[in-house]
């Protein structure tokens, strides 16, 4: 899915790529969002023939901007797009309910799980949902952050060797 996602979104941006920064531009905006993150962006990365350490280091510093927000914010967010509105109020639940299916992994190893539930690149799993879980279970943000960080890191590394390695020899 994430690299069918990322594929169209290169193909969007196709433009901008021609652009001597473009690559890096589509790679940040693609490993800013949520359900793609880094994973996406190396994907994407590997699509455009761009170097790996620079892309590495783009899509790295793009999923982690959001990183702070969620753990600061979501929870505010969440509440006031609660009193929003009936369609809004069924989101949010909705997502909490989602993201709450899944704090079995994190709940009971805490940090540990955190940075196994954001690295390992797996549907439904990443910084996102990861930081969305702990600022529900109540855990600490400074720790959260930086597990979630080398989770990142660690997801960076399996998707280096996936998108450069075995979809790089399929493509090539």
């Amino acid at each position: 899915m994430a690299e069918k996602l990322a594929k169209s979104i290169v193909g969007i941006f196709g433009s901008i790529t021609s652009l001597w920064y473009g690559k890096y531009l589509v790679m940040f905006i693609i490993s800013l969002m949520p359900i793609l993150e880094l994973r996406g962006g190396l994907i994407a990365a590997a699509l455009m023939d761009a170097p790996i350490v620079p892309s590495f280091i783009v899509c790295f510093i793009g999923n982690i901007i959001p990183i702070p927000f969620i753990l600061l914010f979501i929870e505010k967010i969440f509440s006031y797009l609660k009193k929003r509105g009936k369609f809004l109020g069924k989101l949010v639940t909705k997502i909490e309910k989602r993201a709450t299916s899944k704090k079995e992994q994190i709940e009971r190893l805490k940090y540990l799980g955190l940075i196994l539930f954001v690295g390992v690149p797996l549907p439904g799993t990443g910084a996102w949902t990861g930081c969305l879980i702990a600022s529900l279970l109540g855990m600490d943000k400074k720790k959260s952050c930086l597990a979630a960080i080398v989770g990142v890191i660690m997801a960076g590394i399996i998707m280096l060797i996936f998108s450069y390695g075995i979809l790089g020899g399929i493509l090539k």
